[in-house]
């Protein structure tokens, strides 16, 4: 009440809000903040003047605003209907003010469309500095009450919270004086602040450049924490970072705003925001879920959510909150909404009838749409190339799914295919286990799914072909052990009945057939599982085994050639290769003589023993090098791979510094040179040539 009896009401505080609203970017992804720019020095922030025409400037006062009384002073009704409503300080509804407390009472919280963010008491919650004695004018007319003075009023020009209590006292100065520079005085041009106020207006300053340090925590409704740290200017600190795009140091913000104020629905929303900026779009859920459970009416809350259960794929708790009553719903946001149902809808047809390209297709097109974060999609993906046989790409799509956990408050219960959202996860994982024979994890994975979705049929059916597959390839594994070659095979096409698609049974049924010298049934089975699994270093080498067994040198070579890729480290495929490729060159008639398996590079040292080396049958290659040569130096180690990988070659090393003779002889000028000589005779020449041009004239030469 003023000192006339009128409550506060009356002085216009109720048309405060009208001239505090401030526009915001629309954008789902930013944070809730305000800031007012008077854009001129004197601010047009006024309270209505009184209906008593004898009230005059030489009568009148302004109290004193007591900063410890005083609450952050806003109002937190929300501004729904718009996506781009800023945030504010929620107000702490403690019932009618006094005449000193500087709170206004009332609340307009309980509509959607209420004042987003009235602050009553900035200043002196701000930078403690209090209007100065009212003068008069014996020549003038008396101003309007409440006038802010000209000049920079707190940091940077800017009244970020606004609203003076306003009352009638008894004497013509305040109990304290304004500090203009230096000395006393009233208002005028220049920054104002009183006292001890300038170090506080300093930490403001400090806050929005990030710099902000907090003591203990606080109470909720944004008014002052402990050390009289004003949670508004950490959020703010908050939003400066979040627009620089510092996700990282807008979010440690944010959690100070929180800890000084954790009832306050903003700080949870502008948190969501950060976390959505640095990829944590579980943790932003959560977090905007809290904001709305502070503050149901909560507009811009609703719509993150929106935004964030769309990128998450959970259409129709998107749908809900873009829809929430007495919010206008963003056109855009609905519209991709509808797009990505449509794709969700045909690729879910497509996997009932079992289409799998069309599933990539349409998956793939629901996450252009704006389910780019959506774990079940990457699954799908997964699923989809499991079936179609390409294990490679189904393991690339499982290593993109996050390993956050779905929030156990809303995506848990969402359906995706008919089954509930988080069972679909190991649903897929068991498939995934399963085709890479890894059964014990293939059954894990299908219980886990049975026990978050027991009634699904999907999942049950799933659930009891693992584990009698699993069964299968156990009882098949015993009997291989015990030599019980026949019955193995029988088990083995048990599970293969239950799981057609599965390389492991295919490859042990294969190793059963060797056993049995059944040597055209175990490469049928290794081509199956090769088939199903293109990598699968078992089925090679087996298939490279049955081949040499049947004498087909030339396709065992083949296989034991990749394998010695694959394993570059393996004894028994480097000599199984040795072996092939000898018995290859004696099929072709070729005299073969002086091989063996597991020889080094052969140093030569003189002309003698250079000529006597390059005449014996076979290929020889033989590199020209220098020991100071640094190409020379990167490229040996190389050519010690390569006599390894092909034994039935005859590797050798001349130094051109330690034997100019043979250097000489042979014309080499350049380092690194290779030549290749074939029972004496030199039929290629290399200078300088990169690994993958000296393997291939090697490889070439050594059929």
């Amino acid at each position: 009440m003023s000192h006339s009896g009128k409550p506060i009401s009356e002085l216009g505080l109720d048309s405060l809000s009208d001239r505090f609203a401030e526009s915001l970017s629309c954008e789902a992804n930013k944070p809730d903040f305000r800031e007012l720019d008077l854009g001129s020095p004197v601010s047009p922030l006024r309270t209505r003047q009184t209906a008593t025409a004898t009230m005059t400037m030489t009568t009148t006062t302004t109290t004193t605003t007591s900063s410890s009384s005083s609450s952050s002073g806003s109002v937190s009704g929300r501004n729904g209907p718009g996506p781009g409503h800023p945030s504010g300080a929620r107000r702490s509804d403690s019932g009618p003010s006094n005449s000193h407390s500087g709170e206004l009472s009332g609340s307009s919280e309980s509509s959607p469309t209420a004042v987003e963010s009235l602050r009553s008491g900035a200043a002196a919650a701000r930078c403690n500095f209090k209007p100065g004695h009212a003068r008069s004018d014996s020549g003038s007319s008396s101003p309007a009450l409440n006038v802010l003075p000209t000049g920079n009023i707190c940091p940077s020009g800017k009244i970020l919270k606004t609203g003076m209590a306003m009352a009638a006292a008894s004497g013509g100065r305040a109990h304290r004086s304004d500090v203009l520079g230096s000395g006393t005085g009233n208002y005028g041009h220049g920054s104002i602040m009183r006292g001890s106020a300038a170090a506080k207006c300093d930490a403001a300053v400090a806050n929005q450049r990030g710099n902000i340090g907090i003591g203990g925590g606080g109470g909720g409704g944004g008014g002052r924490g402990m050390g009289g740290v004003d949670p508004e200017e950490v959020k703010r600190a908050g939003n400066e970072q979040f627009k620089r795009r510092n996700f990282a140091d807008a979010l440690s913000l944010y959690d100070r705003a929180i800890a000084l104020s954790p009832g306050n629905a903003a700080y949870r929303s502008n948190r969501a925001a950060a976390l959505t900026g640095l990829g944590r779009l579980w943790e932003a859920l959560k977090e905007c879920e809290e904001a709305v459970r502070l503050e149901p009416n909560y507009g811009r809350a609703h719509q993150r959510l929106a935004s964030l259960f769309l990128r998450l794929g959970q259409v129709e708790n998107a749908r809900r909150h873009i829809s929430f009553p007495g919010l206008l719903q963003d056109p855009a946001e609905l519209k991709k909404l509808q797009i990505v149902e449509k794709h969700l809808n045909k690729c879910t047809d497509a996997r009932r009838v079992g289409d799998w390209k069309s599933v990539l297709r349409e998956g793939d097109a629901a996450i252009a749409a704006g389910a780019d974060h959506c774990p079940q999609l990457s699954m799908c993906r997964a699923e989809a190339f499991l079936k179609l046989h390409q294990i490679d790409d189904a393991e690339s799509s499982l290593s993109s799914v996050s390993k956050q956990e779905p929030s156990t408050n809303s995506g848990s219960q969402t359906k995706f295919f008919g089954m509930i959202s988080e069972a679909y996860l190991h649903f897929v994982r068991a498939q995934y286990e399963m085709a890479l024979g890894r059964f014990e994890n293939a059954v894990t994975a299908a219980e886990k799914a049975g026990q978050i979705d027991a009634r699904n049929v999907e999942v049950a059916v799933l659930l009891s072909n693992v584990r009698l597959v699993a069964r299968a390839r156990s009882r098949g594994n015993d009997l291989f052990k015990s030599e019980r070659f026949t019955e193995a095979c029988s088990a083995y096409s048990e599970g293969l009945r239950l799981d057609p698609s599965n390389p492991v049974l295919y490859c042990n049924r294969a190793a059963c057939w060797f056993k049995l010298g059944m040597w055209e049934r175990s490469i049928e089975d290794c081509n199956q599982a090769l088939s199903i699994q293109p990598s699968y270093t078992k089925a090679l080498l087996r298939r490279a085994a049955s081949n040499s067994k049947l004498e087909r040198w030339e396709v065992a070579v083949q296989d034991y050639e990749v394998l010695r890729k694959e394993l570059p480290f393996d004894n028994e495929v480097a000599e199984s290769l040795f072996h092939a490729q000898v018995a290859l060159k004696k099929s072709r008639g070729e005299e073969v003589y002086n091989l063996k398996f597991g020889g080094e590079v052969e140093e030569v040292s003189s002309l003698d023993h250079f000529r006597a080396a390059v005449s014996l049958p076979g290929v020889s290659v033989v590199h020209f090098k220098a020991n100071t040569n640094t190409q020379c130096k990167q490229i040996s180690p190389f050519v010690d791979a390569l006599c390894g990988r092909y034994p039935s070659i005859n590797f050798l090393k001349v130094d051109i510094e330690e034997s100019p003779e043979v250097a000489n002889t042979e014309n080499v000028r350049i380092v690194p040179t290779f030549k290749i000589y074939k029972n004496g005779n030199r039929v290629k020449e290399i200078v300088c040539p990169s690994h993958e041009i000296l393997e291939h004239s090697v490889r070439h030469y050594s059929f």
